[in-house]
């Protein structure tokens, strides 16, 4: 038998249903429970981002061996993204983001096209047999292409 400790929360509004949190570890109060609950939404976000962009849990690879090697990988990627991303925003390296109503925060598929974009610009059309001459067309299809490439898989 495994002690256990036990939060019911309700909602007095109505809004949200009720809920139910289970700790193992019978030190921690209520308070500190509901906060680990809250805070795993970003890892939540991790795993959801990594699914829909880069293909975590896919069938392509359900061999033991072929999980153990891929999923690291994969988190290394994100995490390679994210850095890249940082210091490429920070440097002012990337273009302005497209912004809407109630969108607040960058998402992971916003980086990713940011770091793709900066990668085709700085690096692929600057070290490829005539990638220079992309320098020679209009500014709008400049931007059209590197929309293009930068959100392509």
């Amino acid at each position: 038998m495994v002690p256990l400790v036990w939060v019911y929360v309700r909602d007095l509004s109505g809004t949200h249903r009720d809920e139910y949190f289970f700790a193992t570890d019978v030190t921690l109060s209520a308070k500190a429970i509901i906060e680990m609950y809250g805070a795993r939404w970003n890892i939540e976000t991790t795993f959801q981002e990594m699914r829909s962009h880069l293909g975590l849990e896919t069938t392509r690879g359900w061999s033991p061996s072929t999980v153990l090697r891929m999923a690291p990988c994969l988190f290394v990627l994100y995490t390679i993204v994210v850095v890249l991303y940082d210091a490429l925003s920070a440097n002012r390296k990337v273009l302005p983001l497209i912004q809407w109503n109630g969108k607040h925060h960058v998402a992971f598929s916003d980086m990713l096209a940011q770091v793709r974009g900066y990668l085709w610009r700085e690096w692929v059309f600057q070290h490829v047999p005539g990638g220079q001459q992309l320098r020679k067309l209009p500014p709008a299809t400049q931007k059209l292409l590197d929309y293009g490439l930068c959100q392509a898989a």
